[in-house]
């Protein structure tokens, strides 16, 4: 039973008896498609500028990685950006040493089983 599994599996894989680890390259023409993206072709000359903004997988017209490549934020709005979350974290931040309670009275305070001392001094503060 093994042995005729073994001989199915070896003829669809295109191998001579035993199973092949190159299903790569026989599975493809087996169910008419490629490579996800394409083929790995390493480059033998220097890459262009732009090379990283580019998606090539492949296909006739790559298309960019970020869509509006003009559109990106210039370095004076990202400094503005930054410095206004810094700053939120900042104020943040005074706000809670501003109302920190636990500095202002540092023991616990006082509770009473039975809030009556009016009552016990007869009235008197």
């Amino acid at each position: 039973m093994a042995r005729r599994l073994s001989s199915v599996a070896s003829r669809i894989m295109g191998g001579s008896g035993i199973v092949s680890c190159s299903a790569t390259s026989s599975l493809h023409l087996w169910a008419g498609m490629g490579l996800p993206v394409g083929k790995h072709i390493a480059p033998d000359r220097p890459l262009p500028v732009n090379d990283e903004l580019v998606w090539d997988n492949g296909m006739l017209f790559p298309e960019p990685c970020i869509n509006r490549i003009a559109d990106t934020v210039g370095k004076y709005e990202a400094l503005a950006w930054l410095c206004e979350g810094l700053s939120c974290f900042a104020g943040l931040g005074l706000l809670a040493v501003w109302n920190d309670k636990a500095s202002k009275i540092p023991f616990a305070p006082k509770v009473y089983p039975y809030d009556n001392l009016r009552v016990e001094l007869d009235g008197e503060p």
